[in-house]
């Protein structure tokens, strides 16, 4: 059985259908071939249960037109899966060879039009990891437990243990717990034991991590800018705890096993926090939590000034007493 999977973005959402590929793959003994923004393609290569990756060129679609047709259109699938649920989604599924598309519950901008099926019933007040999984419970006939399979190259560390990775920095300004916490914690993980800590993030975050670096003192190592995702993905499986704000590695970590502590301000946990029970959410939980907002006309973003480096760094600390490496 051939099956064409299209999943787009963003990178949390593409480790949030990880386990729904999983299950298809081992469900219906399927190949399986995965449409994805260009950025993301070495990503998805490391994605066990996929076979073939297709590229799609969003910022140059119209002029790559004929390549992306010419992968897209290579094989014909017994089904077409938009996991996105977005119009071009649900249009390169059209583009693709096959006659029974299937869509998710949360499909959006009219894309129900292309599908021949919908799986699920919509409900938000669920993880994202779940939704997709309804194209298993549809095509399979069961639940099938989730399960994230990916295969980052090995990567080799000498710093000494325990090595705790901090991403100070998310797509949304009210995501972002201040740098100054973040060094806070930094430097309570390093009092009293020899805990490596490791700074990472994009181009665009070096200067926060390196104002993190400068405040936290001595034993920081900062690869902000200096790795790619695949790269990124490699050293998070050698980390034994992940501290961030609600981004997209913090799903990267979870799939390869990295316990995670994530602060949460306006977003919702239950809905995309790391999946799995070893991991943690720090909040402030007030009234107006989750928001889902990208602003916020209060000042000093509560959700995020509630939190405190002293509770973060305590739950750190435990969560690495439980794993009995601190």
């Amino acid at each position: 059985m051939k099956i064409l999977v299209i999943k787009l973005s963003s990178l949390g959402d593409l480790f949030h259908a990880l386990p729904a590929v999983h299950g298809l793959k081992t469900g219906l003994n399927a190949d399986i071939d995965w449409v994805v923004h260009r950025e993301y393609a070495d990503l998805v290569k490391c994605f066990s249960d996929v076979s073939r990756v297709i590229p799609f060129y969003r910022d140059s679609f119209f002029s790559n037109l004929g390549s992306f047709l010419k992968d897209l259109r290579a094989d014909e699938y017994d089904y077409i899966i938009d996991l996105q649920g977005l119009l071009k989604s649900a249009f390169a599924g059209r583009l693709a060879r096959g006659k029974k598309r299937i869509g998710p519950s949360f499909y959006r901008e009219g894309a129900g039009m292309f599908y021949s099926a919908v799986a699920g019933k919509l409900d938000k007040d669920r993880h994202a990891v779940e939704e997709c999984m309804d194209v298993v419970r549809l095509l399979v006939g069961r639940d099938i437990k989730p399960e994230f399979h990916v295969r980052f190259p090995a990567r080799s560390l000498s710093e000494k243990r325990p090595r705790v990775a901090v991403i100070p920095v998310s797509r949304w300004e009210t995501k972002n717990w201040p740098a100054r916490c973040f060094a806070e914690v930094a430097k309570r993980l390093k009092s009293g034991r020899d805990t490596s800590i490791f700074l990472l993030g994009g181009p665009d975050d070096v200067d926060v991590c390196g104002k993190i670096e400068q405040e936290a003192g001595g034993g920081v190592i900062n690869m902000a800018g200096k790795i790619s995702l695949v790269e990124t993905g490699s050293l998070l499986k050698e980390m034994d705890l992940l501290i961030s704000n609600d981004s997209g590695l913090v799903h990267m970590a979870a799939a390869v096993g990295t316990p995670v502590l994530v602060i949460f301000g306006p977003t919702d946990p239950a809905r995309t926090g790391p999946y799995g029970s070893q991991h943690r959410v720090v909040r402030a939980s007030l009234p107006c939590q989750p928001c889902f907002s990208r602003t916020c006309r209060k000042e000093g973003i509560p959700c995020l000034s509630g939190v405190t480096p002293e509770k973060v760094g305590e739950v750190a600390i435990e969560m690495l007493k439980n794993m009995a490496i601190c």
